[in-house]
């Protein structure tokens, strides 16, 4: 599990998240909803040290990111998958280079090693013997495929993905859904998606946070989520047709 606790993030006289306390559980699709420049993603950049917090915790099933030893976060992050928005493959690497990367990196692994666990996590996102192409050559579909078989190559424990769906067609938006909460039951990781696509809320939205303006305004299940009496939630929410016909 992640658990942060008091976070607060400020960029020069701009307070982005504003004294955030959550408990993220393992083996479950934790969500982060909220509008544009509500702190989704900052949050996200914070638990992995992308952005340094002013003040507050992460603990990663107890360690204290920030205040880890240098040699110590290295290894955490090792640990921690990363699906980023746009997939962030590298153009002149196949999928197959983009795939072995972290192990190149971080692992003393032999090259048939590797390729066999490339070989694995293709296989596990349905793109088996697509090593050879290049980024150029895929969907945007694919390119989110690979891109979470790169985020576990690594067996990771924890998943942190930011808008996986963006730019997607609702019928792949789907397959990409299934597809984490599938990976995240298999291996019992801890999972966090920053979204605004309801869809979604409503596909493996098993824990849902709701950032506005900084804060953790709510939070609860996608069940709960249609009920809710907080205003400005209720704003966002409903602003999706598909919420509007739930909420009749």
């Amino acid at each position: 599990m992640i658990e942060i606790k008091q976070i607060s993030k400020s960029f020069a006289e701009n307070l982005v998240l504003d004294n955030v306390s959550y408990l993220f559980e393992r083996g479950k699709t934790n969500l982060i909803i909220g509008e544009s420049g509500s702190g989704k993603t900052t949050l996200l950049r914070s638990l992995i040290g992308l952005n340094k917090i002013d003040s507050g915790q992460v603990l990663f099933d107890g360690r204290d990111f920030h205040n880890l030893k240098i040699k110590d976060k290295r290894k955490l992050r090792q640990e921690i998958g990363m699906l980023f928005q746009k997939g962030a493959l590298y153009d002149y690497m196949t999928v197959e280079e983009n795939i072995l990367f972290p192990l190149t990196m971080f692992t003393n692994q032999g090259n048939e090693e590797k390729i066999e666990r490339v070989n694995e996590c293709l296989k596990r996102v349905n793109l088996t013997n697509s090593n050879k192409l290049l980024p150029s050559e895929l969907s945007g579909g694919m390119t989110k495929r690979v891109s979470i078989a790169r985020a576990i190559v690594m067996n990771p424990q924890y998943l942190l993905c930011d808008e996986p769906n963006s730019g997607l067609d609702p019928k792949t938006a789907i397959i990409i859904d299934n597809l984490i909460q599938e990976i995240t039951i298999e291996n019992n990781i801890t999972t966090i998606v920053n979204t605004h696509d309801m869809n979604s809320v409503m596909e493996i939205g098993e824990r849902i946070a709701y950032l506005y303006k900084g804060k953790l305004s709510w939070q609860g299940t996608k069940e709960e989520l249609i009920n809710t009496k907080n205003k400005e939630l209720n704003d966002f929410v409903f602003a999706s047709k598909l919420f509007k016909r739930l909420k009749k």
